[in-house]
């Protein structure tokens, strides 16, 4: 079967070493959903790592040189393909074979030989809780994004032309610094600069006055 790229609708990734059992899941799903396919392992991994990868993988266990459990522990371990849900579609189903491969993280079971509705089924429920997360992290970036952008200082800032003070929206006048520091990251050290020392202090740094003081002292 020749690999379908990903549409927006979602894409279904089965991996099977026999070409029947992939044939029949296709039929099944393929009229709601976009089908990529895989008789090994390795093949399986490149896809789910490419450029289109799945929304839903459906995995046998019982295959030669790879089999299901060893794909399902690479997909995990991979940071681009461990948050795909992982079915396992396998004659393997006793409680402890469903055991570890939950513990592996898979999400579900489906038994061979399996009924269509119960595939449909469960496809549809991974699909749907992936969308839903999906549109969480894509919230949780926008509302960063907002934070980072109240976060800085944008447009026409009113300052006092002889003191500085800068007014804010409610007409408060507040010191450069705090007001800086309220709506922005930027945290201040306090120095003194060569023009308010001569001011204060003279032409001659403060010290070399002190060290005079000190020198005429008996």
């Amino acid at each position: 079967m020749n690999t379908i790229e990903c549409q927006k609708k979602g894409c279904v990734l089965i991996i099977d070493d026999q070409p029947e059992n992939i044939h029949v899941l296709a039929n099944i799903l393929q009229e709601h959903y976009d089908v990529q396919a895989a008789t090994n392992g390795i093949k399986a991994l490149e896809i789910a790592s490419g450029n289109n990868p799945p929304d839903v993988i459906l995995l046998d266990i019982v295959m030669p040189e790879t089999d299901g459990y060893e794909v399902c522990h690479r997909l995990k371990a991979d940071e681009r393909t461990r948050d795909i849900p992982v079915i396992f579609v396998t004659v393997k189903d006793s409680a402890d074979d469903e055991e570890y491969g939950f513990n592996l993280g898979a999400v579900d079971y489906i038994s061979k030989p399996f009924q269509p509705i119960v595939v449909k089924v469960r496809v549809k429920s991974q699909m749907e809780h992936r969308l839903v997360k999906n549109k969480l992290v894509d919230k949780i970036k926008e509302l960063n994004h907002a934070l980072e952008q109240i976060k800085t200082l944008r447009g026409i800032v009113p300052i006092c032309s002889k003191c500085k003070k800068i007014r804010d929206d409610t007409g408060y006048w507040h010191q450069v610094e705090s007001y800086i520091e309220q709506y922005s990251e930027a945290k201040f050290s306090h120095g003194i600069c060569v023009e308010c020392s001569d001011e204060l202090y003279g032409k001659e740094p403060w010290y070399g006055n002190y060290k005079k003081k000190r020198e005429s002292k008996p």
